[in-house]
């Protein structure tokens, strides 16, 4: 019950064409077959030019930490022990 015979393809297959014509599923195809060779150009095309950044990346630094007291402290600075 789970699959299908070759007889139940075939019908499958013939209303497929009745519903969409012949013309209508080739350029469908041809339409397919472009794309994927469209994508895999594309593909080759990456792999050749690697990937340059247009201007360097800034850094983002964090403001100064504030204690319980409202004093702020900086990251740079030196903890003295003690």
């Amino acid at each position: 019950m789970g699959s299908f015979s070759l007889m139940h393809w075939v019908i499958v297959l013939i209303i497929i064409v009745l519903l969409f014509g012949g013309g209508r599923i080739s350029s469908i195809m041809g339409d397919v077959a472009k794309g994927i060779k469209s994508f895999k150009k594309g593909m080759a095309d990456d792999e050749d030019e690697p990937v340059q950044p247009k201007r360097p990346v800034a850094q983002i630094e964090a403001p100064p930490a504030r204690t319980i007291d409202g004093t702020a402290t900086s990251t740079t600075e030196e903890r003295k022990p003690g």
